[in-house]
């Protein structure tokens, strides 16, 4: 099949620029394990911090090259969690939502690349001042918790201050990407590689529910909503600024707007939440995908969403890539 070149499959040793986002839940070691064989690199969720869950889903990735992501504000609660992590000698750590400059140095000795995913440019900015070797410019149309940039102007911006102020710092474009179109579009924005959330959480080794898969097959791009309800009925406290994009459903069109009233009934709203959420019921409660529901048909092997990713950007770059982009 094609290939593509980049710094980022150079810098990691890759033979595609894909990388899966590390989906609290869905991102298991079977799903990062996948992804790796496929040529990215996969990602574990770390998520807010299952020790006991992250040991387990490292014992599945069978040895395979892959890393691991975190809630950083989650993480500040038990560092030790990253010291435990790093000892299974992981590609990268990606680290969001917060200063991550804490936890910097540690990674770096551990000899893993440091990844930070951003929601705009101030968080560009810190980190490079972290040293990051990886950014990540997260649009808003991506799934699961973000900022409000969209990734068609996100990119190129991140992408001439890191030229201008970080040459070396690698950028990856998230958000909506679920095709070779949108491969070929973040490369020639100035993206190194992809991170890809929505489109990998609807492969077969993602841990996600029958159900909440068939509801992905039927959602368009129209039918998300960036809210803060699935955080207030699961009690997780976020910081300002950040809300989630989940699909919209019975549970979303009976409390948005009446946020403070789902609060005052938390103590039974949040059981028949979670209960839902284990049944993998696709209305009441929160179903965790993006935009890029509208381009996605089926549920496949990592492998073959990947493989057919690739040479649809290959085939649409072909002419186009000039030295950053290689098209045998």
């Amino acid at each position: 099949m094609a290939a593509l070149s980049t710094r980022l499959t150079q810098a990691l040793a890759l033979r595609h620029p894909v990388v899966s986002a590390p989906m609290a839940l869905a991102g298991g070691g079977a799903l990062a394990a996948a992804v790796s064989r496929a040529g990215g690199l996969g990602l574990i969720g770390g998520g807010y911090g299952d020790r006991a869950w992250l040991e387990e889903q490292f014992d599945l990735t069978a040895g395979e090259r892959v890393g691991v992501g975190f809630i950083t504000w989650s993480l500040q609660k038990s560092p030790s969690l990253l010291t435990d992590v790093l000892k299974h000698r992981p590609v990268a750590v990606m680290l969001s939502f917060g200063d991550p400059r804490p936890f910097a140095n540690e990674i770096r000795a551990a000899g893993a690349r440091l990844i930070c995913q951003c929601q705009d440019m101030v968080h560009v900015k810190d980190a490079v001042d972290a040293g990051a070797d990886v950014v990540i410019a997260q649009g808003a149309e991506a799934g699961g918790h973000g900022g409000l940039r969209g990734t068609l102007s996100f990119v190129p911006e991140a992408a001439d201050f890191l030229a201008n102020h970080a040459p070396d710092t690698l950028l990856v474009a998230a958000g909506g990407i679920a095709d070779g179109r949108g491969l070929a579009a973040s490369l020639l924005l100035g993206a190194d590689g992809v991170l890809l959330g929505t489109r990998l959480w609807a492969a077969q080794e993602a841990l996600v529910r029958e159900g909440h898969h068939r509801a992905i097959l039927d959602t368009n791009g129209d039918g998300t909503v960036r809210t803060t309800l699935a955080d207030i009925a699961r009690e997780i406290s976020w910081p300002r600024g950040f809300t989630a994009r989940i699909r919209r459903n019975a549970f979303t069109d009976h409390w948005q707007g009446r946020e403070q009233a789902l609060a005052q009934d938390i103590a039974v709203e949040a059981p028949r939440y979670r209960q839902a959420f284990a049944d993998g019921d696709p209305d009441d409660t929160g179903v965790w995908f993006g935009e890029a529901a509208g381009l996605i048909d089926s549920v496949e092997p990592a492998a073959d969403i990947i493989e057919r990713m690739v040479s649809g950007a290959a085939s649409r770059l072909t002419g186009h890539g000039g030295a950053r982009i290689v098209v045998p």
